[in-house]
């Protein structure tokens, strides 16, 4: 929604666009998880009254309409993309089907997962999390505001540090919160690392999807916590 608040900016989503164009120059095989927080979110005020599954499908519907714009954003720029749904509405979307998306990929197309998990009370970071698994992906890349993750909370204490590399356990052990306790579950379960960066800034998610050091990493393997300069 950019500097608004609500719906889609035209300029937002250009630049999201424009960063996934450039990831993908790199020739690496792109899944997209998408929320819906611009538009609706189960959770929110404008839910208030709602029963909770019923607020978490509205949700889900607006990830798709999400979905569909990067798509056509994507697209304009030279992109092949696919929009996977995991509730079916074929006019918009192909349904989510494991093996499809893989296929996809494979084809070097640009896969967009929609609708979360299909199911209420799961996050889209648990719908990230167990896509990452069902495809295989080597890296889950998550997207935030933040340039990573602190020790503690940066705007309220002066002397926070920024991980550039800490583990799965230190986390917990630290309760710092990186995403819901399911997602983050079954990414230590599966030991799938989690990548956290700022991607509003320029050339970060190509940078992330490189290997390159941005953020910070959070993986099973590793000897000891590191820190970054910010």
């Amino acid at each position: 929604m950019g500097s608004g608040g609500y719906g889609i900016s035209a300029a937002t989503l250009g630049y999201v666009a424009n960063e996934i164009l450039d990831t993908a120059e790199l020739g690496i095989q792109l899944a997209i998880v998408v929320g819906g927080g611009n538009i609706f979110r189960g959770l929110s005020e404008s839910a208030r009254g709602m029963d909770r599954a019923s607020a978490d499908y509205v949700g889900m519907l607006a990830t798709v309409m999400n979905a569909v714009s990067l798509q056509d954003a994507l697209e304009k720029r030279g992109l092949v993309t696919r929009v996977l749904s995991a509730i079916e509405m074929s006019q918009l979307a192909e349904p989510y089907i494991r093996r499809r998306a893989i296929r996809h990929l494979e084809k070097g197309r640009v896969v967009i997962f929609g609708a979360g998990t299909g199911n209420p009370f799961f996050t889209t970071d648990t719908a990230a999390a167990l896509r990452a698994m069902e495809i295989g992906a080597q890296v889950l890349l998550k997207g935030t505001k933040v340039p990573g993750v602190f020790d503690k909370d940066p705007t309220k204490h002066e002397d926070a540090k920024m991980f550039s590399r800490v583990s799965f356990d230190e986390v917990l052990k630290q309760d710092l919160r990186v995403m819901d306790a399911t997602a983050f579950a079954l990414c230590r379960d599966n030991k799938l690392s989690i990548q956290v960066f700022d991607m509003r800034a320029p050339g970060n998610i190509r940078k992330a999807a490189a290997g390159e050091q941005v953020g910070t990493l959070i993986t099973d393997d590793i000897e000891q916590t590191r820190f970054a300069e910010v």
